[in-house]
């Protein structure tokens, strides 16, 4: 097992504490390609820190493996590490005060993302093929698309979350960030239940929609704007619809952020009471505002995600929608508390769209703003993965 040390993306493990399970090694498809795992998972016989160094030393060694590492492992995929995360994954901007923050390799000044940022950053340098971590806001697709990398949150609930640590588990998925399709459509094969593998192919959707006013508000809507051309030139967009998604109207950032601020108090206002945790302020801020939601606020937020669910996916049905993963570039490191905090509503209003509904996103890195990576995401109906990365690589083909 390597090992490698902060600032780098990986943690040091201490290989005393190594326990390597029966399924540890296997043979399959992922045979060859190198897996780096989010410091959320638990792997038997080595800590989980969930990025804060009190967590770690307020909870045990685990003794069992997360079933979604224990799967990739069995196919065939070597374990390198596991990776730097932002503390308990409760941002979006890779950056982690006690372990370091991981450098975007292909942007070092400005954010690599987060909060897979470990996991992106090891795929990104070559030090993994895949890289496993979590999507709650975003967490897999702004890395993506901060370090031009594929991206897919699945359907919400299709994989087991089980042995790892919680944010909000309503809106908690499992999602993997890839350099190449082919290690994408590998992964998620291995990953996701045959059940749940609906819509398999792009023949399956029936059009595609275009959220044109969100294209239009983004940083690289030239360049956005481009790519879609060029994809209409070689006939690849041949029953192309634009749709409006107001997010401003539907509050689609307050209202992710008030329910998962909810859950999150759930699941770990207990623990910060009791011990009383370091966090890097912008954290500490937002685990404090979690104290302060009211339940009215709570019960009109389900109720907007409820109107705004079934609104998404009675117009996405077998329709794939395209629309800009983040608002631009992702953010320098010089940037003020207050412009990071602004960029994070405005990023937000994207990211809760799939979020919101529980919807498949695939992150496509098709294009550049001022050299540095950005990119365009389809979102399709639940069960529609594998149709994603289907019609990915059939628009891709042209470029």
């Amino acid at each position: 097992m390597k090992h490698f040390i902060v600032p780098n993306p990986f943690l040091d493990l201490d290989e005393s504490a190594f326990v390597a399970p029966e399924n540890r090694v296997g043979q399959g498809i992922l045979s060859g390609l190198k897996l780096a795992v989010k410091d959320l998972f638990h792997m038997q016989g080595l800590p989980t820190t969930a990025g804060n160094p009190t967590w770690l030393a307020t909870h045990p060694i685990a003794d069992k493996t997360a079933s979604s590492v224990s799967q990739l492992l069995a196919h065939g995929a070597q374990f390198v590490g596991k990776t730097i995360t932002d503390e308990l994954a409760y941002s979006l901007n890779g950056q982690n005060i006690h372990y370091g923050t991981p450098e975007n390799p292909l942007s070092p000044n400005r954010l690599p993302g987060g909060s897979s940022s470990g996991s992106a950053v090891a795929v990104s340098l070559g030090l993994a093929d895949i890289g496993l971590g979590t999507d709650t806001g975003g967490s897999i697709r702004v890395p993506a698309s901060y370090q031009g990398l594929f991206g897919l949150r699945p359907t919400h609930g299709v994989i087991a979350a089980d042995n790892m640590v919680a944010l909000a588990p309503s809106f908690d998925t499992v999602g993997w960030v890839c350099k190449s399709l082919n290690v994408m459509i590998k992964t998620t094969q291995v990953l996701l239940p045959k059940s749940a593998q609906t819509l398999t192919d792009k023949s399956a959707f029936k059009g595609i929609l275009i959220a044109d006013n969100l294209l239009q508000q983004a940083a690289h809507h030239d360049a956005l704007q481009t790519c879609l051309q060029t994809w209409r030139d070689a006939g690849k967009l041949p029953t192309e619809d634009n749709i409006e998604i107001d997010t401003q109207t539907w509050q689609a950032s307050a209202t992710f952020r008030t329910l998962q601020g909810a859950e999150i108090r759930q699941e770990h206002s207990q623990w910060i009471d009791d011990v009383k945790p370091v966090f890097a302020p912008d954290v500490a801020g937002r685990f404090a505002w979690c104290d302060t939601l009211s339940e009215k606020e709570i019960e009109q937020a389900n109720k907007q995600r409820t109107a705004f669910s079934e609104c998404l996916c009675q117009q996405l049905e077998n329709k794939v929608l395209m629309l800009p993963t983040t608002p631009g570039l992702a953010p320098l490191f010089s940037a003020s508390d207050q412009e990071l905090a602004d960029y994070r509503n405005q990023l937000m209003d994207l990211t809760a769209i799939a979020g919101l509904a529980g919807l498949p996103q695939l992150h496509l890195p098709v294009c550049e703003l001022d050299g540095a990576p950005c990119g365009l995401s389809l979102v399709g109906p639940k069960g529609s993965e594998l149709a994603l990365i289907d019609m990915a690589q059939y628009l891709l083909e042209t470029q």
